[in-house]
This record gives C-alpha cells, structure tokens and sequence, in this order.
C-alpha cells in the first residue's frame, strides 16, 4: 500500500523523540498476539448488517496508549490526530481514515471491565516474562500504595464515591483506594495485584499477593504479626519483616546490635525494587488519581497499568533475551 506525504516524511526524520523510542519499545516487548487471543472471543464478530467493528488490535493499541500516557477516552482520541508516532503506533493513516472515536474506546473498555480481561492482560503479560526467564518466584515483596479519589460530591448522586474511603498516612488523611501489589525480588516485576478502599490494612492482604512458590516474604513494618494471622499460619515462607522505626532506634551499639542494623538494611535494599512499578504507574503513566467511580472499575484498570508497567521494567531486558534466541 502507498505511504501518504505525511508517513513518508514521518518516516524520513532525522531525531526519534522519547516518545518514539518508548512506543517502539513497548511494540517490541508486548506479547500482542497472546493479547488479542484473550480477548478476541468476546470481541463483536460483525455479522450481519451494520458497520462491521474496527479491528481488535487498533483497539487494544489504543487502549495501550491509553495507560501509558494517562490519558481520557478523549484524550486518546484527540492524541492520535496530534501525534504521529502514537498513529503509527496505532497502526492509523489519517489520508485514508479516521480515526476510532472516544465512544469506541469507551465501549471497548467496558468490554474489558465487564468480562475480567483487564486481569486476563495482566496474567499473559507475567506468564510471557516468566517464559523469558524475568520472574525467579524464590522471593516476593508486598506493599501497597494510597491512590486518591475525587471527594467531590457534585455529581448526580450528590456524594463521594462510596467504594472509596479515608486512611491516615503518617498524621494526613487520604480518601481514596490502595493498590496492594506482589513483587519478584530478583526482578522487581509485579506478579499479583489487588484493589481495596483506602482504609483496607496492607497486611490483610498479604495471603492474595503470593504466587505459592516463593520462600521469601519481604515487607515494611506495617506487615508485622503477618505470619501470625489464620490465612498464614500455614504458609511455608520466611517471613522478612522490617523492624518498627522505634525497635530499630532502640537497638544496642553492641556487636549483636550492629548485625541487626545490617540485616535491617538488607532487607530494605530488596525491598527497594517494589518501588519500581508504583513510579511507572504514578509518575510514567500518571496515575496518581482514580479515574473511574466503584471499586471494580479501578481495579480493573490497575490490572492494565502494572501489566504495561511490568514491560516498561522489562522492555530492554526482554530485547537481550529475545535476540540471544535469534543468535
């Protein structure tokens, strides 16, 4: 097929921008056609009269941009007619076609919600790093981090979302969701992830954040006691728990004391890694904010975003691994 004047001069420039090295890497690093085999029996099929469906894969690409820039149903929309390497990206030429409106997008999102494909997503995307040999699944970091809401009450039920509630961080109040995640201690990749109200305590989920094959539990102070609770009792684990910051100011300056101070910041070296996703997820993909109201929703979309997360991580790793198979 002919290139419009616009792809061949897209094609001809000298600088690639972030943007287009970022896009080019996740293309590289996506499993798409394990993707779209996920989704692809829910997906309409088109027949009969009517306009048949837009493609699934330009619908799965958009919905990517979508997390990874942080963006609306109609900020994707408008991006894909502002930005040529988010429709290359795509897979759209603007000379021979529009492109999918913010409804479409909207409509293939709620397909996803709806049938739990966002996990679906998520899972393919680990199991496909765990081929490549990412996920080690000897260790597990848990943590979870606070993702405000909107308090506002000006809306049509006249009141805050009620899957949504208030937890105190240190002597602030929040109002908002937690995201509790599972981390692989070698490779800092999220292999589990659960969505709760705010108020919900980071050690009461411990138990959904394992995978069964680890050893090794790592976690801040706030999971103290996890061993000793009923869903745990029984898990063949050594629990790696940080001290509480009264304990460890507490300790002697003797030698005993001294090993203890070290262990304590071994154990806060690895659990360094899982701070990895949370800043893809806040930072890279700005979601600092629910953007949906209800609990499933959100979580559904978190799913998404530490699945792209996991290969923002592993993207560079992932084209080592895959070229030592070409050689």
């Amino acid at each position: 097929m002919q290139s419009s004047f616009s792809e061949l001069e897209y094609a001809t420039k000298k600088k690639l921008t972030r943007r287009d090295r970022f896009l080019a890497e996740i293309d590289a690093a996506a499993p798409w056609m394990v993707l779209a085999a996920e989704i692809e029996p829910f997906y309409p099929k088109g027949e009969g009269r009517g306009r048949p469906p837009i493609g699934l894969m330009r619908m799965l690409r958009m919905y990517v941009v979508q997390q990874c820039f942080g963006l609306s149903d109609e900020g994707v929309e408008d991006a894909v007619y502002d930005s040529q390497a988010i429709r290359a990206f795509v897979g759209i030429d603007l000379s021979r076609e529009a492109a999918p409106d913010a409804t479409t997008l909207l409509k293939f999102r709620r397909l996803l919600e709806q049938n739990g494909l966002t996990r679906k997503i998520f899972e393919a995307i680990t199991a496909h790093l765990a081929e490549k040999g990412l996920l080690m699944r000897e260790g597990t970091i848990v943590d979870a981090t606070l993702i405000a809401a909107s308090p506002s009450t000006k809306n049509r039920s006249k009141a805050r979302d009620p899957d949504m509630h208030q937890s105190k961080k240190g002597n602030q109040w929040y109002f908002g969701m937690k995201a509790h995640i599972g981390v692989d201690a070698e490779s800092g990749l999220v292999h589990a992830v659960v969505g709760t109200a705010g108020n919900v305590s980071d050690v009461s989920q411990t138990h959904a954040l394992l995978h069964g094959e680890e050893t090794l539990v790592f976690g801040d102070a706030g999971y103290q006691g996890v061993g000793k609770r009923e869903e745990n009792r029984d898990t063949p684990v050594s629990w790696q728990v940080a001290m509480k910051r009264s304990q460890r100011k507490a300790l002697p300056g003797d030698e005993l004391g001294q090993l203890r101070e070290k262990a304590e910041k071994l154990k806060a070296s690895i659990r360094a890694k899982v701070e990895h996703p949370f800043h893809v997820v806040k930072n890279l993909f700005k979601h600092r904010k629910t953007r949906y109201r209800g609990l499933a929703k959100n979580e559904a979309q978190l799913f998404a975003l530490f699945g792209m997360a996991n290969l923002v991580l592993a993207r560079r790793r992932l084209l080592v691994v895959c070229a030592q198979g070409a050689s």
